[in-house]
């Protein structure tokens, strides 16, 4: 899989030429439905040195990485198809991307993320919600994780110096308080 082979025509070419590696349609149909839910994301992310996949989707902070894969880069069980032109090499080359999927999905989670990956075919509403309860898992885990913080209503301790820090509203602590 060294040289890329001539393509079998013109019209072949140009619509390899045209494919989009990201914001495709059904990457776009997830995002647009998370984001109408007030879900917010990083696009095209590069989650760790060790693979040169990017994420579709990620979230850095819950370590939850989404990919949308074509069904035909990623051989799709229900819809893959083998080229008859230049067959070999779109067999390796197909092969080989199956394979650093899985790679992947391998480092990724040996350093602790959450892969998902969808079928272009999906149904979006359904794949949303898989990602959504993903991602409720992601901020439980997280909430067990951290250290625990003010009860709502409580006041914070004053720091030192007598400086009360507040967020979000005027403290009532000392004189050069922090609002």
């Amino acid at each position: 899989m060294d040289l890329i082979p001539p393509a079998s025509s013109a019209v072949v070419r140009r619509r390899f030429e045209q494919q989009a590696r990201r914001d495709t349609a059904p990457e776009m149909a997830v995002r647009r439905w998370l984001h109408a839910a007030g879900v917010r994301y990083r696009v095209d992310v590069r989650l760790v040195p060790q693979v040169r996949s990017r994420a579709d989707i990620a979230w850095r902070g819950r370590k939850l990485a989404v990919f949308v894969d074509g069904c035909f880069w990623h051989c799709c069980p229900a819809h893959q198809h083998w080229p008859t032109a230049n067959g070999d090499w779109w067999r390796a080359k197909l092969e080989a991307n199956v394979r650093r999927d899985r790679r992947t999905d391998r480092v990724l989670a040996e350093q602790g993320w959450t892969v998902l990956r969808f079928w272009e075919h999906q149904d979006t509403a359904a794949v949303c919600g898989e990602i959504t309860r993903a991602l409720d898992g992601a901020d439980a885990r997280r909430a067990a994780t951290r250290p625990a913080r003010c009860l709502p209503g409580t006041r914070p301790r004053p720091s030192a110096g007598g400086v009360r820090r507040t967020i979000g509203h005027r403290s009532e602590g000392p004189v050069g308080s922090i609002s």
